[in-house]
């Protein structure tokens, strides 16, 4: 194989970043090395320029109706414009045509929209940006559309949250084609924070959900994040916040969506992973200091909220060039 042919999709309003992501990684890739190389081609109707979501105007290299096959693999773009590719007959149907000649075929944020136009997601699961996931699973309730996650492989699909998630996705393949250490070189010369696992969390709890409007909720949850090594069960909670437990749990499913047990444990999951890749603290403090009782608790809430053990998820933060600071005090959400 001489080189890995890409077509990237672009159309009106997509994304800039979900383009460039993908096309400087994979560029980025060739620039360390790749053999085979990737050779890229942004493709939209007509070979027309778009203009992006941002208002900037891009050149495309070649009509969408031109390219053919066989490619190594097809990737499409998310953006404000994805409702309308989606609904456009000739992208679909060429992004249907094009995935048959495709080793591989992947959607960055939204562009999983128009993948499931296609049919091509029928019966996988697939994400997209945590923001659009429920509306896009309304359209196509075929798909099993999963918000959490950064991205997803389900056979030879690969879907990925919003925007910069495209940047995971690509070094995953890269690292699929060419192996660890060529995706950790390409990862340290864009100067990613981290090489994040698929399964990893698009959003944290404490940025994806609003401060609760119920005064009572806010302060427990104000008291749960300050105090995590704490007695957190939900007897004791609510016997601080003078109300049962039964009341409790009514509040926190109505405002917050979840039990006061599931919010503790989530809570306490996250702040293991902030340790894990901000500190060198060995893993039974970082227990500790999350409040888990012992390394096994720790590593089978870490194994439900991200789908992989704590020592993984700090080794590829570490192999990435993630540096590690020794840190003092109790364990806090930043």
């Amino acid at each position: 194989m001489l080189e890995r042919r890409i077509a990237v999709i672009g159309y009106d309003a997509a994304e800039l970043l979900d383009i460039a992501c993908v096309t400087t990684t994979l560029e980025s890739a060739n620039w360390h090395g790749a053999d085979p190389s990737y050779r890229l081609r942004l493709a939209t109707l007509g070979g027309r320029p778009i203009t992006c979501g941002t208002g900037l105007t891009l050149q495309a290299q070649e009509a969408l109706e031109r390219v053919a096959g066989p490619l190594d693999t097809l990737i499409v773009s998310g953006g404000m414009g994805h409702e309308a590719a989606a609904g456009n007959r000739l992208i679909v149907a060429h992004v249907r045509r094009l995935a048959r000649e495709s080793r591989r075929v992947a959607s960055v944020c939204t562009g999983a929209d128009i993948l499931a136009a296609a049919g091509l997601l029928d019966g996988r699961r697939a994400t997209t940006h945590w923001q659009s996931a429920h509306e896009i699973a309304a359209r196509h309730p075929k798909v099993d559309i999963d918000p959490g996650p950064i991205f997803i492989r389900d056979g030879d699909t690969y879907t990925s949250a919003g925007i910069t998630s495209a940047l995971d996705l690509t070094l995953a393949l890269i690292e699929e084609d060419h192996g660890a250490e060529l995706a950790r070189r390409v990862a340290r010369s864009l100067v990613t924070y981290l090489q994040r696992p698929g399964n990893q969390a698009q959003m944290s709890m404490f940025t994806a959900v609003e401060s609760p409007e119920n005064g009572l909720v806010r302060q427990v949850v104000e008291h749960i994040t300050g105090h995590l090594d704490a007695d957190l069960s939900t007897a004791t909670l609510a016997s601080g916040a003078g109300v049962s437990e039964r009341h409790l749990t009514r509040l926190f499913l109505r405002h917050l969506g979840r039990a006061p047990g599931r919010f503790v444990r989530q809570a306490r999951t996250e702040a293991a992973a902030h340790l894990l890749v901000s500190t060198s603290l060995p893993m039974a403090r970082v227990a500790a200091r999350c409040g888990f009782g012992t390394t096994e608790t720790l590593r089978q809430a870490f194994a439900d909220r991200y789908g992989i053990p704590p020592s993984r998820y700090r080794a590829t933060a570490t192999s990435t060039g993630q540096a590690h600071l020794k840190v003092g005090g109790k364990a806090s959400i930043q």
